[in-house]
């Protein structure tokens, strides 16, 4: 999933696909390279949000691409497989700042449309995880974790270049250095960085990332001490990290905050706002420890713990270093396979039960037509039947036909020598066996009946 963050920091909004263990990458750009890091890329035609031009938005006309939400959630109900579905933008907080509030509302409709179609959610962080239920998105239960990870590799302290630190102060290394990385939007609440560089003088601030807001931020430092650098990648960015004294984040909108995640991997000690995601990253406990978190909006809360870090090496030192050693811990790799083993299985769960549900009307129905009898129920046979109809849809009548009628036989066989009590374990068995032989039916092309 490390993929998928640079996927969407550098391409813009991207789909995911988790095939198996292959990943395939759906984004809002043309002419994306075939592969990335072993995953494979599908560009799709975009055209520039009205009110946020630096923001891409596809109708997915890509001959290989339906669409990339909606269409996703399509395709997933007709291959009736299971859907997860991710919430990484806090779009409800960030249209007030665009455009008008009262679409607000019409946005959370939207949301609880998409989510509570997927069999599960997965959030950054436990804040948005409340948002969300509080807002009634979709079942609690169906509300879980994706735990954090950063490439603790790619950013590291060894980045740190002297070369890095002349461009981002503007060719005065030895004065204290703030960093911001990310996009350059207002919802940022980056203007409060202008409060404070009025506090700090003797200070530098260096703005890493671009945005619709980056015109209004150079006016607005205009005169003063900053650096914007654009867009950096690979090496450059984890330089720029490394090279600062101190990263500052005022956002309060952040689900989690990966570029928190970031500075703090590149031994860089972090002011940020108690707010949205971050105090997952920073938690009360360790607050002082491995970073620092000031009240939102409160200019002087935020003063009293940067100060101290930009005018003291050795508390950035031991901050700094505190912070990469807990970065250490969480590793992409056993972030994913957490998903994989134990959050897909509960994605699994759910969509079996939302199935059992739907079909136990049909199920009631045909127990009364077809009254059982001691050697066989036919209202089973008729209930698998639909039960096979709903996983493969594409299964032909005479396959699902034959491969019914072969586990009848069977069950005949498992009813003669096996207590009532155990009757649904072994339906449960046949049903297994017959959705295999239907697969191996298919696969091999042995029956051509159509429905």
């Amino acid at each position: 999933m490390a993929l998928a963050h640079e996927i969407c920091r550098y391409n813009g909004d991207a789909l995911i696909l988790v095939i198996s263990s292959q990943v395939m990458v759906v984004t809002t750009h043309e002419g994306v390279p075939q592969e990335f890091y072993g995953a494979k890329l599908i560009g799709s035609r975009s055209f520039p949000c009205p009110w946020y031009q630096k923001v891409p938005l596809s109708l997915a006309l890509s001959p290989r691409i339906i669409s990339e939400v909606f269409g996703a959630l399509v395709i997933a109900k007709l291959l009736s497989v299971p859907i997860v579905m991710s919430y990484h933008t806090h779009v409800p907080v960030y249209i007030p700042r665009y455009t008008f509030s009262w679409l607000v509302q019409p946005m959370w409709l939207i949301i609880k449309f998409l989510h509570r179609a997927a069999d599960l959610t997965l959030v950054p962080s436990a804040a948005i995880g409340r948002d969300l239920q509080a807002a009634r998105v979709t079942a609690a239960n169906k509300i879980r974790l994706w735990n954090k990870g950063v490439d603790s590799e790619s950013f590291h302290p060894r980045f740190r270049s002297h070369e890095m630190r002349i461009r981002l102060t503007n060719g005065e290394p030895e004065r204290p250095l703030i960093v911001h990385v990310g996009r350059l939007g207002v919802e940022k609440s980056l203007d409060f960085l202008k409060s404070v560089m009025d506090r700090l003088p003797e200070a530098r601030i260096a703005f890493i990332g671009d945005g619709p807001y980056r015109e209004d931020l150079e006016k607005m430092f205009a005169g003063m001490p900053a650096v914007f650098t654009g867009m950096l990648g690979g090496e450059e960015l984890s330089q720029a990290y490394a090279s600062g004294d101190v990263f500052v984040m005022p956002s309060e909108s952040e689900t989690l905050g990966l570029v928190v995640l970031e500075a703090m991997s590149s031994g860089l000690p972090v002011v940020a706002v108690r707010a949205g995601g971050i105090p997952d990253i920073i938690p009360a406990d360790q607050e002082g420890k491995t970073g620092f978190l000031f009240s939102p909006g409160d200019l002087d809360d935020c003063l009293s713990k940067l100060q101290p870090l930009l005018h003291n090496q050795e508390l950035r030192e031991t901050i700094g270093k505190a912070a990469r050693e807990e970065m250490e811990k969480y590793d992409w790799k056993a972030a994913t396979r957490k998903i994989r083993n134990e959050q897909y299985n509960a994605a699994i769960w759910f969509w079996r039960k939302k199935r059992a549900q739907l079909l136990r009307p049909f199920q009631w129905l045909t127990k009364r037509i077809f009254p059982p009898s001691p050697e066989v129920d036919c209202s089973r046979g008729l209930y698998v039947y639909l039960e096979l109809r709903l996983v493969l849809p594409s299964a032909s009548f005479g396959a699902i036909k034959a491969c019914l009628e072969h586990n009848m036989l069977v069950y005949r066989e498992c009813t003669k020598v096996a207590p009532a009590s155990t009757s649904s374990i072994i339906w449960r068995e046949d049903l297994h066996r017959a959705q295999g032989d239907i697969a191996v039916c298919l696969k091999s092309k042995m029956v051509s009946t159509t429905s």
